[in-house]
């Protein structure tokens, strides 16, 4: 999935993002392209146009530390896509591989949270382990793996995401943040690969080139069963495992989706007792 020239292709997708009022360049209406022009780009860095060009290109492989500080302050990145932009123009990337283990700890930690759903995730949006409230809150979702498969591939996910298209776009750059840390992870690859073959929409938003890590934002669902919850939610680095993150949603207390919760954990709780009845009949015990 990697380009051969990934620095250009990101350049051009970042410039077409950018409006050009924003940054004090009149629009008479004659542009033959959304965003910013090769030319303005360089004025607004402080560069020659001829090199900004080669850069974009990819005829031109060793850009100074300064020379890219200068074209994000142009291109108007923010924190994480300047970090991608740095690791492409320089070439350095993190020697980590991403991890898919979950450490028991963590299993222990998880599990105890009884009235919140939580669950990690992977740098590849694996879902690699869930508590019982977090499985009740997607449990309408044909599979429950993997987080970008179950947004542009499964479409209960148009119910379920009151503002599907924000939910979509959020999960793309986050997506992205992961492949620019861990550049050469094969299962990240493998997602994307296979969202790229099934999905015009992930193909679309993948093209933009928008790296936006996910730490936090609050969601609004429409469950089957509790109905409308609008919940926070916070992403955890786990520090032991890179790539890895504790997601838990939580709800303003005496609201509406605060109930939500409590009906979701009772649900979750009904639905352990059913799950331990099946396996003791299957066992032969009465």
């Amino acid at each position: 999935m990697e380009s051969v020239n990934e620095l250009g292709d990101y350049l051009r997708a970042r410039r077409a993002a950018v409006v050009p009022a924003d940054v004090g360049l009149p629009d008479d209406g004659s542009r033959r392209v959304p965003g910013l022009r090769r030319d303005e780009v360089a004025l607004l860095a402080g560069m020659s146009t001829d090199y900004y060009i080669r850069l974009e290109q990819g005829r031109e492989r060793r850009p100074s530390e300064q020379v890219l500080r200068a074209i994000a302050g142009a291109l108007r990145l923010n924190d994480a896509a300047t970090t991608h932009l740095f690791r492409l123009g320089l070439s350095v990337f993190e020697t980590a591989a991403a991890t898919t283990s979950v450490a028991p700890e963590l299993l222990r930690l998880m599990d105890s949270m009884r009235e919140v759903p939580a669950f990690v995730v992977g740098a590849a949006q694996d879902v690699l382990a869930a508590n019982a409230m977090a499985r009740e809150l997607y449990a309408g979702f044909a599979r429950y793996d993997n987080l970008l498969r179950m947004i542009f591939l499964d479409p209960f996910a148009r119910e379920f995401y009151a503002d599907w298209d924000r939910a979509a776009r959020i999960a793309v750059g986050n997506l992205r943040a992961s492949s620019s840390r861990f550049p050469r992870d094969e299962r990240i690859e493998r997602v994307v690969g296979e969202l790229s073959v099934q999905s015009p929409a992930f193909t679309g938003l993948w093209a933009h080139y928008e790296v936006r890590p996910r730490t936090h934002e609050d969601k609004h669902f429409r469950h089957p069963r509790v109905g409308e919850i609008r919940l926070h939610f916070e992403a955890l680095a786990v520090t032991s495992a890179p790539g890895q993150h504790l997601s838990v949603y939580t709800a303003e207390p005496g609201s509406t989706s605060a109930d939500a919760l409590i009906l979701l954990s009772q649900l979750s709780e009904q639905e352990a007792v059913l799950t331990d009845q099946d396996t003791l009949e299957e066992e032969g015990e009465p």
